[in-house]
């Protein structure tokens, strides 16, 4: 175990040395990134959401799935910090430079990486709900985990546990509540309520029916037409 936390400390050493040789344009992107990536998981949530409106009732239980799929993975991150007081390797590992962004005060570990885990569990309940967006939300994930270490407030383990982690949760919660969750989307698409039906969609049947009356009226058009 410190072979291996020593081999994160060096790691962590060679990031943040390559960070302070980068351009200051390049060092402002990571820091905005590590931050507003978030932003972007959120989102693609909603554009999932909407795109699902009109989908299968497994579709769009898993669209609403993928939110709740991510709190539950910085939920797990957050409780597993509270039992592992690890300090910010910005305090923690002499000769390192500056942290990029302010040191988080002590009391806020690091250990495991809370951004890691939420981004982690985003992209893999994305890549449930939405068939191809992987190779978009993995790489976004990963890059936000470097920037972490990027930017100087955390060591290469913490971002690693943080994005498996958060995968983990996600996949679980994902399967174990799609078919309740599916029940409860086909309920509300047969409420009475317009805000309900709203918010779940019609889905795919509403689309098919829409647009079976106008193939009908036009063989009969045609049909008429052949007498």
């Amino acid at each position: 175990m410190n072979t291996l936390l020593d081999l994160s400390d060096r790691l962590y050493l060679d990031v943040a040395d390559f960070a302070h040789s980068t351009p200051h344009w390049f060092q402002w992107l990571a820091e905005v990134w590590t931050e507003l990536g978030l932003l972007l998981f959120a989102v693609l949530f909603l554009v999932g959401w909407w795109r699902s409106r009109e989908g299968s009732s497994r579709a769009m239980a898993l669209a609403l799935l993928a939110p709740v799929a991510t709190g539950f993975g910085y939920v797990v991150s957050e409780a597993l910090k509270s039992l592992i007081d690890e300090e910010r390797p910005c305090r923690a590992v002499a000769g390192a430079p500056v942290s990029l962004v302010a040191c988080p005060p002590h009391g806020d570990w690091s250990f495991p990486s809370n951004h890691s885990a939420i981004a982690g569990a985003a992209a893999i309940a994305l890549a449930l709900s939405w068939r191809g967006i992987v190779w978009l939300t993995v790489p976004m994930a990963l890059l936000m985990a470097f920037s972490r270490v990027f930017v100087g407030v955390h060591y290469p383990h913490d971002v690693t546990v943080g994005l498996i982690a958060g995968a983990l949760v996600a996949l679980v919660v994902m399967r174990a509540a799609e078919r309740p969750v599916r029940s409860l989307v086909e309920t509300a698409r047969s409420s009475r309520s317009s805000a309900v039906v709203w918010c779940a969609g019609r889905g795919t049947h509403a689309h098919a029916s829409a647009y079976a009356p106008a193939h009908s009226g036009r063989r009969s058009r045609a049909r008429h037409g052949a007498y």
